[in-house]
């Protein structure tokens, strides 16, 4: 298992940390487990394989969608993707969310969150 702020992902556990990632004909929607109020934000910041969730970590607090609203920043910059192309599909209250990533693969996704830097 990963440790929060581990984003070394070794080839075996690749296909399992795939398992978090989703396509569909509109993109590819991801399960994430965010922290809010964390230190720093990092995305991805490990995989809880018991969720099959990829973490998120954000420093905006979770009061009036700031958290939200720096889960999508983060994806998006991450990705390369417009902020717009990144919603939020269920868990808005919830550290548990699902995220529609429009207009880019599960393999393109794949390919960014385990580069090897």
């Amino acid at each position: 298992m990963f440790t929060p702020g581990d984003t070394s992902f070794p080839e075996a556990k690749m296909s399992t940390i795939a398992d978090a990632v989703l396509e569909d004909r509109d993109g590819v929607l991801v399960s994430i487990e965010v922290t809010a109020g964390a230190k720093s934000d990092l995305f991805p910041a490990g995989y809880n394989e018991w969720r099959k969730a990829i973490g998120c970590r954000v420093a905006a607090p979770a009061v009036n969608g700031k958290a939200n609203k720096a889960v999508i920043g983060i994806i998006s910059a991450g990705t390369g993707v417009p902020a717009a192309s990144v919603t939020i599909v269920a868990g808005l209250t919830s550290s548990q969310k699902k995220v529609r990533i429009a207009g880019i693969t599960k393999e393109r996704l794949s390919g960014l969150l385990f580069s090897k830097d």
